[in-house]
């Protein structure tokens, strides 16, 4: 099985039966009498529940930027997720490939191959994030040709460029889905006075959560047009009502805010995204650069949905810019790939 270990959200592939569960990556445990942990909950169940659990319980998001920020907890989650998939109590020792971001540690590998052996993988190869993406969005990366993936997930950026089953260049950032969402609630707080949760958020988020505003009078930018379809069917609401917290009152209120508000709000982490991808642009050696002008930039993750990113890098880097089809299960699909190709995990795992 394959399995993308990621920030804000776990998906499970396993081998001929494509993917088989997709839960956010949160666990509820409560505290007993000794001290110890139990596990209450898992994935959407647990998630419901962040921001609203009592004093004996917490929900606890066992990843940060990427990699395992508490290493019990996340036994725990990839147990619960590796019995859920195989249906049974039975003692199943499945062969593991986790995606890991490209910046990761050795200290940071262990702990995740510990955790997965722990949990009970007979073997367990890692993948970085960015080749699993580039072979999901089906990218010619055996060939003597340069694709450049961006992967924007919950708590990583990671950006590469790949040629001959390699990574020429790879730059992994901590700014995220995640980061957007800390920057939209600071911002509500400091300029309403409202305080609202991580849920909410990541709501507003996803709901008006834009990063390049395009009149519709403007062409729209090369190579986007195609691209940009998907997301824009759906006109953006042009305002969305929150509910919190007065900090000033100490009392719930609702307030409406617009996305121009999310945009400014967010500007800082659009900025390090642009930039990153910008960095990666200026290492490429010539010769793959002049492939990337041809085949132009793919962006993959979760933060590939955000509206209008894909029209604000090809504004800033006049390159075409492409969505992969299932930007939330590229990884997945890329790592479940490797799984049914032996010779190809053996070029492209992490040693």
């Amino acid at each position: 099985m394959a399995i993308d270990l990621g920030t804000a959200n776990t998906l499970v592939y396993v081998k001929g039966k494509g993917i088989v569960l997709s839960e956010p990556s949160v666990v509820a445990v409560r505290k007993d009498a000794r001290g110890g942990n139990r596990v209450v909950a898992v994935g959407k169940e647990a998630k419901m529940m962040l921001g609203r659990t009592p004093g004996n319980i917490q929900a606890i998001r066992p990843m940060k930027d990427g990699v395992i920020a508490d290493f019990e907890v996340t036994e725990a989650m990839l147990r619960h997720f590796i019995r859920k998939v195989h249906a049974r109590r039975a003692l199943v020792r499945p062969r593991i490939i986790i995606s890991v971001p490209s910046g990761i540690t050795q200290v940071e590998k262990r702990a995740v191959k510990e955790s997965a052996e722990s949990a009970g993988a007979r073997e367990v190869y890692l993948v970085e994030e960015p080749m699993a993406a580039a072979i999901g969005a089906g990218l010619p990366i055996t060939e003597p040709t340069s694709s450049m993936v961006v992967d924007i997930g919950g708590g990583t950026t990671e950006v590469a460029v790949i040629s001959l089953a390699g990574v020429v260049y790879a730059k992994s950032v901590r700014v995220g889905g995640d980061k957007m969402d800390e920057a939209i609630l600071q911002y509500i707080k400091r300029k309403h006075n409202l305080l609202i949760g991580e849920r909410t958020a990541e709501l507003i988020k996803t709901t008006i959560g834009n990063a390049y505003f395009d009149p519709p009078a403007n062409n729209p930018e090369p190579g986007a047009e195609g691209e940009r379809d998907a997301q824009d069917e759906a006109p953006m609401p042009e305002s969305m009502e929150i509910k919190g917290r007065d900090l000033i009152t100490g009392i719930p209120k609702t307030l409406k805010i617009t996305p121009d508000e999310v945009r400014h709000s967010i500007t800082e982490q659009i900025d390090a995204i642009v930039e990153t991808v910008k960095i990666a642009l200026e290492q490429t050696p010539p010769e793959l650069a002049a492939d990337i002008v041809d085949n132009g930039i793919v962006l993959t993750g979760g933060g590939a949905l955000l509206r209008g990113l894909d029209a604000l890098l090809a504004k800033e880097t006049q390159l075409p810019i492409s969505i992969t089809e299932d930007s939330l299960s590229t990884v997945v699909l890329g790592s479940g790939k490797v799984l049914d190709n032996l010779d190809l995990l053996k070029e492209v795992m992490i040693k």
